[in-house]
């Protein structure tokens, strides 16, 4: 079975999914979105509005700075993939829960498996926390492993994992812009090293 059919499963399960109360307050789950053959995957954390209203990862404000990042590097969202842990909006945009990230992460892990990238970017601290324990890694504050190179050895071989900001944070503090950008900066380099 290809990737396509495999991620269609596994996207019809997504949007069917009930293992967690977030389904009832649901309008759409969000599986993710882009090329499955994408070298760099990007783990947001929760849907928030306009992401539950369309389906789709990362289409309101935030989305407008993830994309324009991307932009500054020469990337479009059709060359990478994006996806939360957590598919379905927490209430009030609030932070997902172990229990939601426990009930939630196994479709995160069964992407990364179909997709195999090459390079993991953890948006924000809830996603680097899953990333990091996930293949082993200690977890330290995001303020100090932002922008920071872990080398995981998988089945399907390795993955560089570069934990950032989120980029809703930069909406609020101009200087989260910056070091987002310096990470981008830094994820390019990494990509034409890959290529």
């Amino acid at each position: 079975m290809g990737k396509e059919e495999l991620m269609r499963k596994l996207e019809e399960k997504i949007k069917n999914c009930r293992k967690c109360p977030l389904w009832e307050l649901r309008t759409n789950a969000v599986p993710g979105s882009g090329s499955y053959d994408a070298k760099v995957m990007f783990v947001g954390e929760a849907p928030g509005y306009w992401e539950d209203q369309k389906g789709l990862p990362f289409v309101g404000r935030a989305g407008k700075v993830l994309d324009e990042l991307l932009r500054e590097i020469g990337l479009s969202r059709d060359e990478v993939y994006i996806t939360n842990i957590v598919k379905c909006r927490p209430p009030e945009n609030r932070d997902p829960t172990e229990e939601e990230i426990k009930a939630c992460s196994p479709y995160l892990d069964r992407q990364i498996d179909i997709i195999r990238p090459k390079v993991i970017v953890p948006l924000g601290r809830h996603s680097m926390r899953y990333i990091l324990e996930k293949f082993g890694f200690p977890v330290e504050p995001i303020s100090r492993i932002h922008g920071k190179t872990f080398e995981a050895h998988t089945l399907f071989g390795r993955i560089v994992i570069m934990p950032s900001y989120h980029p809703a944070a930069a909406l609020y503090r101009p200087q989260i812009k910056e070091e987002l950008r310096r990470d981008f900066k830094k994820l390019g380099g990494l990509l034409k090293g890959l290529s």
